[in-house]
């Protein structure tokens, strides 16, 4: 795996940690968990098999979503590959000026609007529960929209799609993980969120202050520069595995 494909795996697995966490994803979790099951918070916690079920599936619902974007953004980049320097260089400051929302410092109306698809009553069975997955993925703008904007951009600068699929597996992967935790685990993680509440805002602050470093990387050029840097650390027998 050359390292700059290593290092972007991990920025979009932490960019999709940090979409998990953000302020309005992470409270509504057990929401989520209750309607796509159909089961009240006691049965989903005595109902695993049946919950881990449905947490499969909408989870694969907004991997379809983002893959499909993924693939989208890639071929926009292999469109424009003879300019993918200065391609790399505007998507670096739109990264920044992501970021800069996410710090609060910038104020950006498209992702300010409500853009979530509401679905009064889930469609019945497993199915139903893929469908929602999708449209969480297709229309959750303010939450998961700067983030996920900033992983499109620079899945287009990388012009490939083998990176592209995988850089977007990664950010999936980054929301997977822990969401299939919580539904196992909902009654635990009830009492995490609370914890947690007062101290959502530096997750959004943290997200941005990381998209402002990747835009700074991309628009200097020093992206691989940095993971050639990183790779030097690694040890031998990790990176023949590589």
């Amino acid at each position: 795996m050359e390292p700059a494909s290593s290092v972007g795996f991990v920025v979009a697995f932490t960019a999709g940690l940090l979409s998990f966490l953000s302020p309005c994803v992470l409270p509504l979790i057990p929401s989520y968990v209750t309607f796509i099951t159909g089961m009240s918070l006691d049965d989903v916690v005595v109902e695993r098999r049946r919950t881990l079920i449905h947490a499969l599936l909408f989870i694969l619902g907004f991997s379809i979503i983002f893959l499909a974007l993924g693939a989208g953004a890639t071929a926009l980049g292999a469109t424009l590959r003879f300019e993918r320097r200065w391609l790399s260089r505007v998507g670096g400051v739109l990264i920044i000026v992501f970021g800069l929302y996410l710090l609060g410092v910038l104020k950006i109306g498209a992702f300010m609007r409500e853009r979530r698809v509401h679905l009064a009553d889930k469609p019945l069975g497993y199915f139903g529960t893929l469908l929602v997955g999708m449209t969480f993925g297709a229309g959750w703008t303010p939450c998961i929209g700067p983030i996920l904007s900033a992983i499109l951009v620079y899945t287009s600068s990388e012009a490939d799609l083998a990176r592209g699929m995988g850089l977007l597996s990664a950010y999936s992967l980054g929301l997977a993980v822990p969401f299939l935790v919580a539904a196992l685990a909902i009654d635990r993680f009830i009492d995490v969120v609370k914890a947690m509440r007062r101290h959502l805002v530096w997750v959004s602050r943290a997200s941005g202050a990381l998209l402002i470093a990747v835009g700074l990387l991309m628009v200097t050029d020093r992206f691989t520069i940095l993971a050639s840097y990183l790779q030097s650390l690694t040890p031998d027998a990790l990176r023949s595995r590589l």
